[in-house]
């Protein structure tokens, strides 16, 4: 079974929408985290580019462009998939990040499962040398941050209406 991390919040939108927010407006609500940097340098803006086989990327001040990973399943209001590389990942190594969108009522569960850490050695820089455990669990509670942003950003009535 692969190292993984999964969280999940539910957000007062329709799955449609909870689906809008997370992909459209990402850069709104992304935090970077100096502790799990994902592009090289400075963190920069996210962004995806929609449909399976677009990609999800960090755009630097500068202007470069630092592929995280390519969409394997955009479907808009049930789920969305990606691989996620950091810049200091190996040829061989890559994760994977699966977000689903569940109705519940008149809410959504988000749920983000973030698998494949079992390619990162413990002692890659990534991982920061923490054991197995403690890495997934700084990991979750990132992720929980994440999300947290992300709810605030769906409360937002303004949120995925933009063109």
């Amino acid at each position: 079974m692969s190292a993984c991390v999964q969280v999940s919040l539910r957000v007062t939108a329709t799955p449609q929408r909870a689906f809008e927010v997370f992909t459209r407006d990402i850069a709104l609500w992304w935090r970077p985290n100096m502790l799990f940097q994902v592009g090289p340098g400075r963190p920069g803006v996210l962004s995806f580019e929609p449909g399976e086989g677009g990609r999800l990327v960090e755009t630097c001040r500068d202007g470069s462009v630092f592929e995280i990973g390519t969409i394997t399943a955009w479907e808009p209001g049930v789920r969305l998939a990606f691989g996620w590389r950091q810049a200091n990942f190996g040829p061989d190594q890559a994760t994977e990040v699966e977000v689903s969108f569940t109705a519940v009522g008149d809410q959504t569960r988000v749920t983000v499962e973030h698998r494949g850490w079992n390619s990162v050695p413990q002692g890659h820089v990534a991982r920061h040398g923490f054991p197995e455990g403690i890495f997934l669990q700084r990991n979750g509670e990132w992720w929980q941050a994440l999300l947290a942003a992300y709810r605030g950003q769906v409360a937002r009535p303004d949120a995925a209406s933009r063109p």
